[in-house]
């Protein structure tokens, strides 16, 4: 499906996106996982031919964009993070005019609205207005209108963003059920777990540069045998990577003032590394210890968490 080979997008001094290349695969669900920032948005939007990459190159399905962008087009949904909704229609209504832009009509038209809606699981809300609709049928009657002229691919920003986790959960399905039926999907996200159980192969992206790629257990292999162990307090960070320098295998990933993130090799060196902090004068007010994950690994490639 897409290929993407060294996008390069500025905004004045901005370099929103640096040197990014991936492929996606047809049927498959293709995560960008990173925080807000990192320029997932942005990557999206040159997928879709909304924005010119500064450099590189976008061919999808052996089609470039640049050359032949309304042949691609036609073939693509667009799933915004932002809904485009308009209270006073119905969801019918709003894929009646959806299909018309992409020339769909008569029986054809009827066809893949009603499709659409079961897809998303409105058909029973088809002809009720938008401003009786709840958050998260707001966001699947979003989703169904990326996905209601059948395109190839569909690429999706962040779709769960601000709503329950029952309707979280229901858009997920969806989007399982999407990739199911042969259709590519291109999926940002912030959050690890939905990249860890919705995503065939996850990009980790941050500062605009695409920095891990591959399916979770081929990220959770480059995390290494390290734990990674969060101490927080009213210490001093400057004092409290002095004490665990010392140890053999720990490795600071991150610290400032109350908190200090660092890998620590294995189990026996956790131990070694909780010893040298707390049997010292360390005001510690909790330690967590994780074994090795994709949050692992993001640290371990940022030296920050994902929620920051």
């Amino acid at each position: 499906m897409f290929h993407v080979e060294g996008l390069v997008k500025r905004f004045g001094p901005l370099v929103a996106v640096d040197g990014v290349s991936f492929e996606t695969r047809r049927g498959e669900i293709y995560g960008l996982l990173g925080p807000n920032g990192a320029g997932k948005t942005t990557t999206l939007s040159m997928l879709a031919g909304l924005l010119r990459p500064d450099e590189g190159r976008i061919e999808f399905d052996g089609i470039d964009l640049a050359a032949e962008p309304l042949r691609v087009k036609a073939r693509l949904g667009v799933v915004p993070q932002e809904n485009a909704l308009y209270d006073n229609l119905t969801a019918v209504e709003h894929l009646r005019f959806w299909t018309e832009l992409y020339r769909l009509r008569g029986a054809d038209r009827d066809r893949a609205v009603d499709r659409a809606l079961d897809v998303v699981g409105l058909a029973a809300r088809g002809r009720d207005k938008v401003s009786t609709y709840s958050g998260g049928m707001k966001r699947r009657l979003n989703l169904a209108l990326g996905l209601v002229h059948g395109p190839s691919a569909v690429l999706m920003d962040e779709p769960t963003v601000g709503i329950d986790p029952q309707a979280r959960a229901n858009i997920l399905d969806v989007v399982r059920s999407v990739a199911a039926s042969g259709t590519t999907v291109v999926y940002t996200t912030h959050y690890l777990e939905e990249a860890e159980t919705l995503c065939d192969r996850i990009g980790i992206v941050d500062h605009g540069r695409l920095l891990a790629e591959g399916n979770l257990a081929e990220l959770k292999l480059r995390a290494g045998e390290a734990d990674v162990v969060t101490v927080e307090g009213t210490f001093d960070p400057a004092v409290a990577r002095e004490r665990v320098e010392g140890v053999d295998g720990a490795r600071v990933l991150a610290v400032e003032p109350g908190r200090l993130i660092l890998a620590s090799g294995d189990g026996r060196r956790s131990v070694a590394v909780l010893s040298r902090l707390l049997g010292g004068d360390l005001p510690i007010s909790s330690v967590e210890i994780r074994p090795p994950s994709l949050e692992g690994l993001f640290l371990k490639l940022t030296g920050r968490e994902l929620r920051d």
